[in-house]
């Protein structure tokens, strides 16, 4: 069963998963499986400003929506792109007074284009609307009251004058958003910005050891090959970040997404070692003093989270630097308590241009990172890209345009190489590279160089830590 540039995937019945997609051909590592255009997709509530309604960039000057005043685009061009699915909206706001919360305003875009073309299969896709999972009867008390609360809202939208859905098809988009609602990301893949309906994508099941991943890209999502696929092979991709442990993914996956995980890595617990790492030797800590540091790390993260959020970064950074104090002696390099100070100390680090100490940690956290993350994925690309930036802002040249290089390779099949992201990091490569043939030459002319260069140009400020961890794949109402 395929259709409209889908020919090389089927539907098909997963044993024990329901329904799932699998390969009709072979893949290598870094091909595109499909690109997959949104059925329907609309900009988070808190970015409406912020972010173009059609292509989902993050731009500095937008042009706004004259008639709603509520919805911004880049230019000319992408708000002509965006009437076809915005002038029912924009009508609708108007009239209405203010813009409904963003799922809201999906599940809308989502009846009139039902509207417009039935709920049949769309042109391009495997299943229709009607088809996808909505887990409306394993809710719980709690997430029907907010169910009957949103189809409320939605029916206090929704203008008179527009075909009429039932409740019961109103609650059923309404479940489709918040089980299969896919996170879309800005154009440098780094920040959450919408969220978006793909039936394709949607039948891809979960494994937390994928052989795919998906990459938002030029206003599409893209399914793309992490390893060798074979013709029958099932096609799957992770929900959630590996970096737990299989307890926790498993709680998560359940609670998120109503399916107990029951893949070869939960199974078996494979990593599970590895993430609960103590130290060896002589010295070997007491399982009680394991225990204190572990809780001693999680309450300091607690901490962390609230400093972050108030941007108190200098108490961010002593906060790390007590917790690695009491980690050190104790836990392994692959604890994933640890590996998480590390992250977060080596981030807010560079942001306060201490690049040397955040260089330290970063190398750490990355050499951690190595051990657990599956070679080819999205989060340990950019891990890997952060810490080779911080090394090459603290002069340390050859670590630098390595760890650059590694992240280019990492990036080159989880991103492709039209991907914004991999382009920056192709330029770093080359810069790194160029700095680095002076730094073999000589030396003492290159340090000479760059501490010229650094008077006479202010150095480029990293990003403000974010208190995300980059976007996951889907969205979930909180």
């Amino acid at each position: 069963m395929t259709k409209g540039g889908m020919e090389s995937v089927e539907v098909f019945t997963s044993e024990g998963k329901g329904r799932g997609l699998k390969a009709r051909k072979e893949f290598l590592p870094g091909d595109v499986i499909f690109a997959e255009p949104a059925y329907a997709a609309v900009v988070f509530d808190s970015l409406t400003h912020l972010i173009c309604h059609t292509c989902f960039k993050r731009q500095e000057r937008l042009h706004r929506c004259g008639q709603c005043k509520f919805a911004y685009y880049c230019d000319r061009t992408c708000q002509r792109a965006a009437w076809v699915n915005h002038k029912n909206e924009c009508s609708a706001i108007k009239k209405h007074g203010k813009a409904p919360t963003e799922n809201i305003r999906l599940a809308a875009r989502i009846m009139w284009k039902i509207e417009r073309e039935g709920s049949g299969l769309a042109e391009g896709c495997l299943v229709s609307i009607d088809d996808l999972q909505n887990h409306v009867d394993t809710l719980s008390e709690e997430e029907k009251k907010e169910l009957r609360a949103d189809v409320e809202s939605f029916l206090e939208f929704w203008p008179p004058q527009n075909q009429q859905f039932g409740m019961q098809y109103i609650s059923h988009v309404l479940g489709v958003i918040n089980c299969n609602g896919f996170t879309l990301s800005d154009q440098r893949g780094l920040q959450a910005v919408g969220v978006g309906i793909f039936p394709n994508l949607c039948q891809a099941n979960h494994d937390c050891w994928p052989n795919c991943t998906v990459i938002f890209n030029n206003g599409k999502i893209e399914l793309r090959a992490l390893s060798k696929i074979s013709p029958g092979d099932e096609l799957t991709v992770s929900y959630v970040d590996f970096l737990n442990l299989s307890e926790e993914r498993r709680k998560q996956l359940k609670k998120q997404y109503y399916f107990d995980c029951a893949c070869e890595h939960c199974k078996k617990q494979i990593k599970d070692d590895l993430m609960l790492a103590v130290k060896e030797g002589e010295g070997k800590p007491s399982a009680e003093t394991v225990k204190e540091v572990i809780q001693f790390s999680k309450d300091t993260l607690e901490k962390i989270n609230k400093a972050r959020m108030e941007g108190l970064y200098h108490e961010v950074v002593k906060l790390c630097r007590e917790c690695l104090k009491k980690q050190e002696p104790v836990l392994g390099d692959t604890n994933i308590y640890l590996l998480r100070i590390l992250s977060i100390a080596s981030e807010v680090l560079s942001y306060l241009q201490m690049f040397e100490e955040a260089a330290d940690y970063a190398k750490r956290m990355v050499d951690g990172y190595l051990k657990i993350y599956h070679p080819n994925n999205a989060q340990l690309g950019m891990a890997v890209m952060r810490a080779g930036v911080t090394h090459w802002h603290a002069g340390l040249i050859e670590a630098g345009h390595g760890l650059i290089c590694k992240a280019y390779a990492i990036l080159l099949i989880t991103h492709g190489p039209s991907h914004p992201i991999t382009k920056d990091l192709e330029v770093m490569r080359v810069q790194t590279e160029m700095e680095l043939r002076m730094f073999q030459q000589n030396e003492f002319m290159y340090y000479k160089m760059r501490e010229a260069a650094l008077k006479n140009q202010k150095i480029q400020v990293m990003p403000e830590p974010s208190n995300e961890t980059s976007p996951s794949l889907f969205h979930k109402k909180e």
